[in-house]
């Protein structure tokens, strides 16, 4: 086996296999290592993401909504379909099954673009080193790069008020395993993950309590959305609790006995199952030797310049060990930059454009400023939004809940952020991050022909409300 490579890439989440393939496609000696392995011991790459993130977790989100799409929303279209049942043993396998499928194309992408990937542990070491431990016990071998990427990923963060139990009190990983319906579940954490968790099993029948700590729904979105989403996520069931803060719990027989405090003082609920979902942290432990020279920030990051440099030449890192969202594709853009400024391209992040998506239904996504941050750093600006009730498609699909919204610079009328609660929204905000990263007007928006009857029209006519130039609505103003 070759022991130097242009580029070794420790961890194969969406950052890693993505820095790891594109690095090769450049030309250059790649290895990834990874350690982690399925239920069976088999190797397997993708990371938290494709293993126990994002693919799983849609895939039980797709079939509990088509569940609860059949039993409440098929019958307004002409749809008898009786007792509607569903096996929760069949929706897991097929979570799986697209698991499967997913982590061995990626295995196949390795072996076709020549990257060898190394299944064990990777441990950075001083003068670009990198020590690799086989998971078959075999020798530790120690490799030498001109160039490390860092690609360790993240795992979530646990409370001491919740500490997990086998089965009873899960983390986001737990909570993809549950072989029944918990009759009553709670969830600590009202954030992305603790709203499509709850999602899955509140569609399925359980009576769902989201506890989050802050006393905002979704602080980091803009908040005329967040408060659009909170309503249509209580409608749906989910009972979401702001500044209620956990405080213990504990396991009687069956039962959890969970113990918080909110405004009104301290209180308990009693649950089947409880999900902690409060957060990721970096995952760096025995992945950077003390004396490797790279330099940390806070709360466990890597510290990194613009560009994913760290404070040593030639070593990167990238996704949930540095600065910024903890986002899969955040994650993989960043690897195809570092792998094509190792191969000397001038290549970069726009960080101002990545977009957030939330995969409720209907999904929650926004890109770039909230008309919160605008009024924090003084930025004159001008909103203008339309509600997918007055939207054609949408309520032929019986989608007429919540709104795009488009905020523009009021001076120079360029795009500073577009927040969506609606259907399809994680695919519509992509349009939005096109026309930002081109420098588009909110008059360019407006002016661009959108096809008819589509859900995109609300982004379209949410642009020209922007000036008060809405067609499908009454306008609060009209154009000068």
């Amino acid at each position: 086996m070759t022991t130097k490579y242009d580029v070794i890439v420790i961890g194969a989440g969406p950052a890693g296999y993505v820095a790891a393939i594109k690095a090769a496609q450049l030309g250059l000696k790649t290895a990834c290592v990874e350690k982690w392995k399925k239920k069976d011991g088999r190797p397997s790459l993708g990371g938290t993401c494709l293993n126990v993130g994002c693919i799983p977790s849609k895939a039980l989100l797709e079939s509990s909504h088509k569940f609860e799409s059949t039993q409440h929303e098929l019958a307004a279209h002409g749809i008898d379909m009786g007792d509607v049942k569903f096996d929760v043993t069949k929706m897991m396998a097929r979570k799986d099954q697209i698991v499967e499928q997913l982590t061995g194309g990626i295995t196949g992408l390795f072996k076709h673009n020549g990257v060898d990937h190394l299944f064990g542990k990777g441990k950075l070491l001083k003068g670009k080193q990198v020590e690799f431990t086989p998971d078959d016990g075999s020798a530790v071998q120690v490799l030498d790069a001109d160039n490390v990427i860092l690609a360790t990923g993240s795992v979530p963060v646990e409370i001491p008020p919740a500490p997990l139990t086998e089965g009873m009190i899960v983390d986001s990983t737990g909570a993809l395993e549950f072989d029944s319906v918990p009759k009553r579940l709670g969830v600590i954490g009202g954030g992305v993950i603790g709203l499509e968790l709850g999602s899955v099993w509140n569609r399925l029948g359980s009576d769902v309590v989201v506890f989050e700590a802050m006393d905002k729904f979704l602080a980091v979105a803009d908040q005329q959305i967040a408060k659009e989403s909170a309503k249509i996520f209580k409608k749906q069931g989910l009972d979401i609790r702001v500044g209620a803060m956990v405080a213990g719990t504990e396991i009687k027989g069956d039962e959890i006995v969970v113990t918080y405090k909110d405004k009104d003082g301290d209180k308990t609920e009693v649950f089947d199952k409880l999900i902690v979902a409060v957060g990721r942290r970096p995952y760096t432990e025995g992945c950077i030797a003390d004396d490797a020279g790279v330099q940390m920030a806070d709360r466990g990051f890597v510290h990194v310049d613009d560009v994913c440099q760290t404070s040593v030449p030639g070593v990167y890192a990238i996704g949930d060990l540095v600065r910024g969202p903890m986002l899969a594709h955040k994650g993989s853009e960043e690897g195809v930059m570092v792998a094509e400024r190792i191969h000397g391209k001038p290549a970069q992040v726009n960080y101002d454009t990545v977009p957030s998506v939330i995969y409720t239904h209907p999904e929650v996504s926004w890109v770039g400023k909230t008309e919160e941050e605008c009024k924090q750093e003084g930025i004159p600006y001008k909103a203008g939004t339309f509600p997918f009730a007055a939207n054609g498609r949408a309520l032929a699909a019986g989608e007429g809940s919540g709104m795009a919204k488009v905020i523009a610079h009021a001076e120079t009328d360029r795009v500073l952020g577009v927040h969506i609660v609606g259907p399809n929204s994680g695919d519509m905000v992509a349009q939005a991050v096109i026309a930002m990263e081109f420098g588009s007007s909110a008059e360019d928006l407006g002016t661009i022909m959108f096809a008819h009857p589509t859900v995109s029209e609300a982004l379209h006519e949410a642009a020209m409300a922007v000036d008060g130039a809405a067609i499908h609505i009454a306008n609060r103003k009209k154009r000068a």
